[in-house]
């Protein structure tokens, strides 16, 4: 799910280009590699992470390859 968040003692922080991405430690170690996009659609988050068809934004989210990495992955647009 990608909303908008504090920081809090679990969470690992990254600044990038002046945005700050706050993400779950256990989660980043599960999905690591996370990239995240603004598409002309809205935002396209993908990972390492396999996603079931009912993933967390929706119907548009699903298993397949990632970001070009050639590996097997999940992606979702929000």
């Amino acid at each position: 799910m990608l909303a908008l968040d504090e920081p809090g003692d679990n969470d690992q922080t990254t600044d990038i280009d002046g945005f700050s991405f706050v993400v779950d430690k256990e989660l980043m170690a599960k999905a690591a590699p996370i990239h995240i996009d603004l598409t002309y659609a809205g935002f396209s988050v993908t990972s390492s992470m396999a996603m079931g068809q009912s993933g967390g934004c929706g119907s548009s989210c699903g298993s397949g390859a990632s970001g070009g990495s050639g590996g097997s992955g999940g992606s979702c647009a929000c």
